[in-house]
């Protein structure tokens, strides 16, 4: 369901996947070949989120922002796990955000950063480039191995070709 709020409509590129039972609203702007898969909330009411190309936000997933305080800004070819939720944060290019995982205002997920499945990324968190944070509190363990730098782009490429399938594919049963 895409909603306006306050008269400000989402923008969404025509190539962008919106799953059914997804809700986008408000001051909200989705890249080409981006998706928002089934059951995802991406509430832009009280500040502004901007998600780029090619990035997927998986099942049961939340993104919010602060009112007058943090928009949430997201990159390009970045993967966001299922039942993430994302709050008030910014997640630069190539990034990833594993299952289950809470980023809190003010953190910043800088290019080929990756948080674990499960973490709580604390309010200010920096996510350093190349770097995994894990934990709650998440804190900084290692730099990623080769085959985690390979797993982001095959992931994100996976999902470009799994929501034009999704588009095409999946029909209502009535």
């Amino acid at each position: 369901m895409i909603l306006s709020f306050k008269e400000v409509a989402p923008k969404i590129a025509a190539s962008a996947y919106v799953a059914p039972g997804a809700v986008v609203l408000g001051d909200v702007e989705i890249g080409e070949r981006s998706s928002i898969w089934y059951g995802c909330v991406v509430r832009g009411d009280v500040h502004s989120i901007r998600i780029g190309s090619d990035t997927n936000i998986q099942d049961a997933s939340v993104v919010h922002v602060t009112g007058g305080k943090f928009a949430t800004t997201i990159g390009n070819r970045v993967t966001i796990g299922h039942r993430v939720l994302l709050h008030g944060c910014t997640l630069q290019d190539d990034s990833f955000v594993g299952m289950g995982a809470t980023l809190l205002d003010g953190v910043v997920v800088e290019p080929l950063g990756f948080v674990a499945a499960g973490a709580l990324v604390p309010p200010g968190f920096i996510v350093r480039s190349g770097w995994l944070a894990l934990g709650s509190p998440a804190k900084l363990v290692r730099e990623l191995r080769e085959e985690e730098r390979a797993m982001i782009e095959r992931t994100w490429r996976g999902y470009v070709t799994n929501a034009e399938l999704h588009r095409t594919a999946a029909k209502e049963v009535k």
